[in-house]
């Protein structure tokens, strides 16, 4: 079910028009829908009743407090890969004991903030990632809990930026090695084994390598118990794509089932990192056209948006829908969608076919996840408002940056 759509040919969040709050609250603005966010959890939480298992969003794909309220009151767990995230999740009140600190490069000073906080777990993703740890835990008279974090170099078959469980990549343990590292963390004092955790990827529209992954890691797991080290849970990661364009996104249920199979004679509590699934389609990006500039090549309509609101089509080359909020008569042209911000590659679409005009709004859909939290000031932009919908009734949740905030923590030359 769609949480954005349409009546009269007008485009509406819920039962809120995109038209009032453009007017309301000016463009750009990213426009969330509580509903969706409920629905996405909702839709894991209930394929693994009957399962001991946690879903710990991945905060990274979208940071905002509302967002954060919103799965904390429904007893979601929470992936966080910083200090900076786990200040956020805890400012929501949410339970310590159901956060999962992830990530390359912990510094001394997150790892004592999560002991402090008294975090779940840690997945640790390197030798001396775990060193440091088993000393900061020691320094403080704490025991830290750890899983790690292993690589199983199955391919993801996504993006590769995304894709991150190849032996390439920077994230993890290499399998063969992983044997010795839990000896290694079994030697030590300050840190207490609880489980693995493994994350291929982003994006994933295919079952097949989740299964791959999973098969490794469970060999892994019974290569532990043989030698007495038994886990508690294990982590499978996130990654579960969406629908863009025209992609064929697999349910939750058809992507979890054949792995649940594998584990419900297991006594491990499962794991899971959702982010993407969980808000991209539940957000889009508001946006006015400024101006049209039609030419010999190409079509060019300049709206108010720019690559530093949503990163994703200049980065990765991503699509995002961009459709009309309220539906436009006369004859549609390719126009390339693009923003103010002084570079070539500053495009949030290209040769979509609309009947456009000066003033018109447009929403750039799918845009809930990897996209104000990738934001930037770049030009000195002030970021756009963020707004929840909630039925019938609209939240400011982070109101728009003035440009005299960006500078107040500058200091010119005395």
């Amino acid at each position: 079910m769609s949480h954005f759509t349409r009546k009269d040919g007008a485009l509406y969040a819920e039962e809120v028009s995109l038209l009032d709050i453009a007017t309301r609250y000016g463009t750009p603005c990213w426009v969330y829908s509580r509903h969706a966010l409920e629905t996405a959890l909702d839709e894991f939480q209930q394929v693994l009743d009957g399962f001991d298992s946690l879903v710990c969003y991945a905060v990274k794909a979208n940071s905002n407090l509302a967002v954060l309220d919103v799965f904390a009151r429904r007893g979601a767990g929470f992936d966080i890969v910083s200090a900076g995230e786990l200040k956020r999740v805890l400012a929501v009140g949410a339970d310590p004991r159901q956060i999962v600190f992830s990530g390359v490069g912990k510094t001394a000073a997150e790892m004592e903030l999560a002991l402090a906080a008294g975090i779940l777990c840690f997945n640790v993703e390197s030798a001396a990632e775990l060193e440091r740890l088993d000393a900061v835990a020691g320094s403080l008279g704490k025991t830290a809990p750890i899983s790690l974090r292993v690589n199983p170099d199955v391919d993801a078959r996504t993006h590769p930026y995304v894709s991150t469980g190849l032996k390439e990549n920077k994230f993890g343990v290499a399998y063969d090695a992983a044997l010795p590292f839990y000896r290694q963390a079994a030697s030590l004092d300050n840190v207490r084994i609880c489980g693995v955790d493994c994350h291929i990827g982003s994006q994933l529209m295919d079952a097949a390598p989740f299964a791959e992954a999973l098969d490794k890691v469970l060999l892994l797991v019974d290569g532990l118990a043989a030698e007495g080290i038994v886990l508690e849970h294990i982590d499978l990661g996130g990654g579960l794509g969406i629908r863009y364009r025209d992609e064929e996104a697999p349910s939750v249920k058809d992507y979890l089932l054949p792995m649940l199979d594998k584990l419900r004679q297991r006594q491990l509590r499962i794991l899971l990192e959702p982010g993407r699934r969980l808000v991209g389609n539940a957000g889009l990006l508001l946006t006015r056209v400024e101006y049209l500039k039609p030419g010999e090549v190409k079509n060019f309509a300049i709206v108010d948006a720019a690559m530093n609101d949503l990163a994703r089509p200049a980065l990765y080359g991503s699509w995002h829908d961009i459709v009309p909020v309220v539906l436009q008569s006369g004859v549609a042209l390719p126009w390339d969608i693009v923003g103010p911000v002084c570079e070539s590659g500053d495009f949030l679409g290209r040769g979509r076919e609309l009947a456009l005009s000066s003033g018109d709004l447009l929403a750039i859909m799918s845009a809930g996840a990897y996209s104000m939290s990738m934001s930037s000031n770049y030009n000195t932009r002030p970021r756009a408002a963020e707004v929840m919908v909630d039925g019938a009734r609209c939240h400011l949740v982070r109101h728009r940056e003035t440009a005299e905030e960006l500078f107040a923590l500058e200091r010119r030359l005395g």
